[in-house]
């Protein structure tokens, strides 16, 4: 009998699909770059560009525990390290643009910039916090840090979601209507989330027989 589960092979190639469709945007990005195709303003597309993308990974990342459990497709678990590790390589490239392009590594005034734009301050911490979650995201960091602190470590994540949403929603000041609707999945992700905790950690219901069987000798 066939279990369902993908074989090894073509979870690989699963894989394999997936990580070429998450470079595809930034792929897309210095086509555009290197054709001129970027508008008036390059800086800010990159940096929306980055930015919108690192988002939608952790996103992404955040959904793959509620989507296991409304369908019961466990495989889907191992995709949820490379979705993190793709949140943390544009969330790097978003960080970069703004060290590079547009502050061109002049540390002073970086320093100065950083507490004075509370949007920045919020995604520099977003990012910080990401830092260690893509550290620790190896089977041997694992094993190193015990399944329990590794778990409580990666609720970072969460944090890091949010301190994003807010970071897009300062940063727009005016029409908030793109960073209102990822704060909406955000929510609905938290919701499920807890909703996941909760069932797991409900006692499984009893069976009927087993309470017949305690009811009579009771008697």
């Amino acid at each position: 009998m066939r279990s369902g589960r993908p074989s090894g092979s073509r979870l690989g190639w699963v894989k394999a699909a997936l990580f070429v469709l998450a470079l595809a945007p930034v792929a897309w990005l210095a086509w555009r770059a290197t054709a001129g195709r970027l508008g008036a303003n390059p800086l800010e597309a990159v940096t929306h560009a980055t930015g919108d993308w690192t988002l939608r990974f952790l996103l992404a990342t955040l959904a793959v525990t509620p989507l296991r459990a409304l369908t019961g497709v466990n495989t889907l678990i191992r995709f949820r390290r490379m979705l993190g590790l793709f949140a943390f390589f544009y969330g790097t490239l978003h960080l970069l643009t703004y060290l590079w392009f547009d502050q061109f590594f002049s540390w002073p005034d970086i320093l100065r910039d950083i507490p004075k734009r509370p949007f920045i301050t919020v995604g520099v911490a977003a990012f910080a916090l990401m830092v260690p979650l893509a550290a620790t995201s190896t089977a041997g960091m694992i094993r190193r840090l015990g399944g329990a602190r590794w778990r409580a470590l990666h609720r970072l994540v969460y944090l890091c979601a949010i301190l994003g949403v807010v970071h897009f929603w300062w940063l727009v000041k005016a029409d908030v209507s793109e960073p209102r609707l990822y704060g909406a999945v955000l929510a609905v992700l938290l919701a499920a989330r807890l909703w996941v905790s909760y069932r797991r950690s409900a006692p499984a219901p009893e069976p009927a027989g087993a309470r017949r069987s305690r009811s009579f000798d009771r008697r």
